[in-house]
Formats: structure tokens, C-alpha cells, sequence
């Protein structure tokens, strides 16, 4: 793909994943232009004044609840790259409408922008708690999987192509475990809610160069899960605070001892690569299924757990992943 003539919109692009995946785009890839387009004017002005004033960089006011805004936004825009949600599992819970209206009908809404606008191609970012969901925020992530992978029967196996990346949990992204250990350390005391606990993690570098990628490979109608490693959410606090007490406050509402990747029932579609995993739509006449000729489809009944993971972080290692964000903290970068 010849991304120097293309035009890039990123919903929700002053999070933590658009900041990362723009300063990526444009410093290696130089797009004819690429479009922030979220709802925070302040958070677009921080963004702006901390070096994100590119001269093919622009900022746009909206949010994925507005259609006819989205449908300004993306005119002209050949790849849009879905990132826009709200994540935090307690306030989705406390808030669930707020959670559906953005996430499941702001999903919707890219979709019907990008039908009508002329998009050539739509990649959002979904989770690992959109698998056999146990909270509100999982089970709107799936319901937007389901929308956008599904969408591709109203283009017809035209354009626009429309796909999702599947991963685990992002290391020092908003919300992340990993301040609030940096926070509590202090005290001498880290609070995890339980000992047994594992977590699929991945970088943020990691986490936009799998975007990447999967966006020069999409056909439409794919799930794409990369191959990450997983860790025990207590060796995280003991890289963290090795001195510190570590107490287990019990499971919140909402919340998985293990997350899962891909699910059993999803086998029968998935085809494994060297470093991901291609989950292909079922019954789709509008998708060709071409995988299993660049990969091996996995056998009948695999899941892809965070607890029955083949690769595993040690705490030494973790130490590593985290030291930067230590500093970031240090210097009050990271709250």
C-alpha cells in the first residue's frame, strides 16, 4: 500500500492509541494528510501543543454519537480507523446507555459514513473483553465486532472493506493497571482483586504496527488477533513494587480471572499465521476466504486464553516493559 496518497481518519484519535498511531503514520509513513477526529477540544489543543502540528495533520470537533458530523468528516478520507469508545469497565457498567450510544451506535455510524461517503476502508479496535463477554463495555465492543464485520453484506464485496483487530490489554494506556501501581507503591501497599489472575498484554508501539499491518491486509469481514504474551497480574505488582505488600481486595463486578482472545466456537473460522491469528465471517457471500491458503486453520475446539498462553512475561521482563512509564510518572507525564 502507498500510504503517501492516502487520507487516515482516526475516531477517538487523542487517546492514548491515536497519539501513538499518529505520530507513527506521519513521521514513517507521511500520508497525504491524517484527521483527529474526537469530541475534546482540550485534549486536541494538548495534543497540538506537545508537537503533534504536523502541516498534514488536522483536528477535527465530533463525536461518533453525531452522524452527519462524521459524514462531513470523512469526505474525501480513504482509511478510517475506529478507536473512539468508552473503556472504563465501572463507569460502562454505572452508565450503560452512555456505553451503547458510543460504542454500538457511534460503530453504526461509522459505518453508515463510510457507505455513503466513498471510504475505501474501515478498521476498528476491539478487545479481548468483547469474547464471551461478562461486563457491559465487553458485550458493546462485540455488538460493534458484529456491525462492522457484518456491514461489509451492505457494500457488497465492494467498498468500503470493513474489519477489526482484537487485543489484549495496552501497557500504560488510559486505564491502565499500571499507574495505579506506580500510585500505590508509595503507601507500601498494591491492591489487586485476585492472585490468580492473568492479563494478555502488548505495547502500544506493538499494538499500532499490528493496526497497520492489518489495514494493508484486510480483505474485509476479518478479526485480526495478534500473537502477544500474557502475564500473572501479580508478578505486574511485584515488577512495579517488590517491596510492597500486596493484598487481594476480590473480583469487581464485571471482571474475568482470565480474558480470552478467541473463543472455542470461533475455531472453526480461524486460521493461525507465524505471529496472528485471521478469524474469518461464516457464511458470508461477500467474503473470499483466501486465508487458510496463507496460513493453517486451527484445529476444532482451540481457544486462545490468557491462562493456557504458550508465551509468558517474567517479572524481570516486566520490569523492562514498565520502566519507561516509571518515568513518565516520575515526571508527572502519567496519572
Amino acid at each position: 500500500m502507498n500510504w503517501k496518497d492516502k487520507v487516515i481518519l482516526v475516531t477517538g484519535g487523542t487517546g492514548s492509541f491515536g497519539k501513538a498511531f499518529s505520530k507513527i503514520m506521519l513521521d514513517e509513513y507521511q500520508p497525504a494528510k491524517l484527521i483527529i477526529f474526537s469530541r475534546d477540544e482540550l485534549k486536541q489543543h494538548e495534543m497540538r501543543v506537545a508537537g503533534f502540528d504536523y502541516p498534514n495533520l488536522r483536528y477535527f470537533i465530533g463525536d461518533v454519537r453525531d452522524l452527519e458530523r462524521l459524514k462531513r468528516a470523512v469526505q474525501g478520507v480513504d482509511i478510517v480507523v475506529h478507536a473512539a469508545a468508552l473503556k472504563q469497565v465501572p463507569a460502562c457498567e454505572y452508565n450503560p446507555m452512555e456505553a451503547i450510544k458510543t460504542n454500538i451506535l457511534g460503530s453504526s455510524n461509522v459505518v453508515d459514513a463510510a457507505l455513503d461517503t466513498g471510504v475505501k476502508r474501515v478498521l476498528a479496535l476491539s478487545t479481548d473483553k468483547a469474547v464471551n463477554p461478562v461486563n457491559l463495555y465487553g458485550a458493546t465492543k462485540l455488538a460493534a465486532e458484529k456491525l462492522i464485520v457484518q456491514s461489509n453484506s451492505y457494500a457488497g464485496g465492494k467498498e468500503p472493506r470493513l474489519s477489526c483487530v482484537r487485543y489484549g490489554n495496552v501497557v500504560g494506556s488510559r486505564g491502565s493497571v499500571v499507574p495505579v501501581f506506580l500510585r500505590q507503591r508509595k503507601s507500601g501497599v498494591v491492591t489487586i482483586t485476585d492472585d490468580r489472575m492473568t492479563r494478555f498484554w502488548l505495547s502500544l508501539e506493538k499494538g499500532v504496527r499490528f493496526v497497520v499491518r492489518s489495514i494493508e491486509q484486510m480483505k474485509g469481514g476479518e478479526v485480526f488477533v495478534p500473537k502477544i504474551p500474557s502475564m500473572n497480574v501479580i508478578d505486574l505488582a511485584k515488577a512495579i513494587a517488590p517491596n510492597a505488600e500486596i493484598k487481594n481486595i476480590g473480583i469487581r463486578p464485571g471482571e474475568k480471572l482470565h480474558e480470552m482472545l478467541i473463543s472455542r466456537d470461533e475455531s472453526r473460522s480461524t486460521v493461525e499465521l507465524d505471529d496472528m491469528f485471521v478469524v474469518q465471517p461464516l457464511d458470508a457471500f461477500w467474503f473470499g476466504g483466501s486465508w487458510p491458503e496463507q496460513g493453517t486453520p486451527v484445529k476444532d475446539g482451540f481457544r486462545y486464553s490468557s491462562a493456557e498462553n504458550t508465551e509468558w512475561l517474567s517479572v524481570a521482563e516486566i520490569r523492562e516493559i514498565v520502566a519507561p512509564f516509571e518515568d513518565a510518572y516520575a515526571q508527572g507525564k502519567l496519572t
